[in-house]
């Protein structure tokens, strides 16, 4: 009897243990980002920093990979995922909606799509629709999270190797957008705030001529819009941060342009945008927009350098953020502070980084604690150093700055 309860239970465990393996083993196939939702890309981790557009230069996708992009949308042929493939840059294609008129012919389509397309080693994500919640002054969906499911099954019944983006845009209940996640393993949410004081209201922008609708009008909205998808996830999924690469006066046709509505972000707005995105949880920043936008042109030129910079710290922005310690402490100046300063620390090769921001719209003078084990700091991009005396530092901020500190 002993025997048989002993043999039993060896059953039992091994048995136990060969299903452990095997859902660990369908969880490393299927998953494609760490716990921290940062994605895995050919099994490393890795910050996103892509483009809906392809620039309008002689070679486009060399364009990108020279100023730190490492993603890109491309139409689906094989010509464009080559050449993605060839720049090191992974792409995201377009799918469909499910017709309901049509279903059959629908599915045929859709399923012929991803097999054309699911070898290739340039894909990384399927999207099925844009802002499926999003109608522009109506409560309706323009895509419902039926039709949006219905895609997703069929895509991965077909593919399992590549997950489903959804990008969303800002407005729209938290419980509306929830109803997406079940179609969807990464989101995205596009925030477009510089806007001109004084801009004809148009598709996309409210009355008061915003785009979001948050009580928060300034740049730092960015950062609430993170944390409103993240909760729309149950930070669960990666978030990436959609940008402004566009003016919104150039959105409209040519003859009904204002050229005094011509605003775009300045390079110190590109740069607080994408930071400020980071330090609430984003795993990647995309852009749009900038098909609409002259080439060459002195805001090209400014993005690309907030892009570069992204790409050159990437290995940084790909790690884990730390637990730390740090307070802060304001210097009176004779302003109130709100959000004011915003930040992260991050561990790499030894070194530490303290990212931050300011998310005051006006300046603040600010002394970090808690960095007694330090002694000297570099402040990338702005060849300065400091010192840290008796574990603090302490540093100036302009309205919407961003200073990244190297602690030594």
């Amino acid at each position: 009897m002993k025997s048989a309860v002993k043999l039993y239970k060896v059953i039992l465990f091994l048995s136990l243990t060969l299903l452990l393996l095997a859902c660990n083993s369908e969880n490393i196939k299927k998953r494609s980002f760490h716990s921290d939702n940062m994605p895995i890309i050919n099994g490393k981790r890795t910050f996103i920093i892509g483009s809906y557009h392809l620039p309008k230069t002689s070679n486009p996708f060399e364009t990108l990979a020279e100023n730190g992009y490492n993603y890109v949308k491309v139409n689906a042929e094989s010509l464009e995922l080559d050449k993605a493939m060839k720049n090191n840059l992974n792409a995201w294609l377009y799918t469909t909606i499910f017709a309901k008129e049509d279903a059959k012919k629908a599915e045929e389509k859709l399923v012929d799509l991803v097999n054309k397309f699911k070898d290739h080693p340039a894909l990384l994500y399927w999207e099925i629709s844009d802002e499926p919640a999003f109608t522009w002054n109506s409560k309706e969906a323009r895509v419902s999270p039926e039709q949006m499911r219905t895609a997703y099954n069929i895509i991965h019944k077909n593919d399992d190797k590549h997950d489903v983006i959804t990008n969303h845009g800002p407005v729209n209940l938290i419980s509306t957008l929830k109803k997406y996640n079940s179609s969807t393993e990464v989101v995205a949410v596009d925030v477009y705030p510089v806007i001109p004081q004084g801009i004809k209201p148009s598709y996309a922008l409210f009355d008061d001529g915003l785009q979001g609708d948050l009580l928060n009008p300034y740049l730092s909205q960015v950062g609430e819009y993170i944390d409103k998808m993240k909760t729309v996830v149950e930070d669960s999924k990666p978030i990436f941060a959609v940008l402004q690469g566009f003016s919104w006066e150039m959105l409209k046709p040519e003859e009904e342009r204002d050229s005094s509505m011509v605003l775009y972000p300045t390079f110190d707005e590109s740069r607080y945008m994408a930071y400020n995105a980071i330090i609430h949880g984003a795993n990647g920043i995309l852009i749009w927009g900038t098909n609409y936008t002259p080439q060459p042109s002195k805001f090209m030129d400014n993005l690309y350098t907030v892009t570069r910079e992204l790409g050159e710290i990437q290995e940084i922005l790909a790690s884990r953020s730390t637990v730390n310690t740090i307070e802060i402490e304001y210097h009176e100046l004779g302003y109130s502070v709100d959000s004011g300063i915003e930040f992260i620390t991050k561990e790499v090769n030894g070194k530490t980084y303290l990212i931050s921001v300011n998310s005051d719209k006006n300046p603040v003078k600010v002394t970090f604690s808690g960095l007694d084990k330090f002694k000297t700091v570099e402040v990338l991009k702005e060849k300065r150093k400091l010192e840290i005396s008796n574990g603090n530092l302490t540093d100036d901020f302009k309205p919407f700055d961003v200073h990244i500190y190297k602690i030594n």
